[in-house]
């Protein structure tokens, strides 16, 4: 779980292309900092890299100033296409007797060491541009929620965002999953 040089300065590189479009936060955040920070802890540099493999266009879209970092989102316009027809989790996979699908968002998020956005980042993430407009993302599901066999997932129609319900155990070929990384 560790990128060559070569992949680290590629990816760097992508991320700092990001970062610099943003002209609030270019202005409040020395990147170098941030660079600093990757390469201090290379298992961080390796998820955002697995975030970008996927398709989820990984970029720096703040920092939390109560615990000191970096924060991380899928910023792709569309849910990240190498993360969809998942259920939510292997409680759900396991539960499907036919037409199983390949994975759970949770599972997957948890290999690449990340994790699903909850609903108050999600509707962060929309403030800084509208996305999942024809495609729509699992979040967090609280427990309650959970334990009676739901799981909720998000999408953005009519410039308003939707929170919805589903069964865990569903999946569908728009459907993915956002995340989030702290560094």
């Amino acid at each position: 779980m560790k990128l060559s040089t070569e992949e680290s300065a590629e990816l760097i590189a992508k991320l700092e292309a990001r970062f610099q479009k943003n002209e609030a936060l270019a202005k409040s955040i020395d990147f170098n900092e941030v660079v600093k920070r990757l390469n201090a802890k290379p298992e961080k540099l390796w998820s955002l890299a697995a975030m970008e493999r996927t398709g989820g266009e990984p970029a720096l879209v703040g920092f939390d100033k109560k615990c000191g970092d970096y924060l991380f989102f899928d910023c792709v316009i569309e849910s990240p296409a190498g993360r969809r027809s998942l259920c939510y989790d292997r409680v759900a996979l396991d539960s499907r007797k036919a037409n199983k699908p390949v994975g759970s968002a949770e599972e997957m998020a948890s290999e690449m060491g990340i994790e699903l956005l909850d609903e108050e980042q999600y509707r962060r993430l929309q403030q800084l541009g509208n996305v999942d407009t024809k495609t729509s993302s699992w979040i967090k599901t609280p427990d309650t929620i959970r334990k009676l066999g739901g799981a909720l997932f998000c999408d953005c129609r009519y410039d308003t965002v939707f929170v919805y319900h589903n069964g865990a155990e569903s999946y569908y070929a728009a459907r993915g999953f956002r995340a989030s990384l702290r560094l």
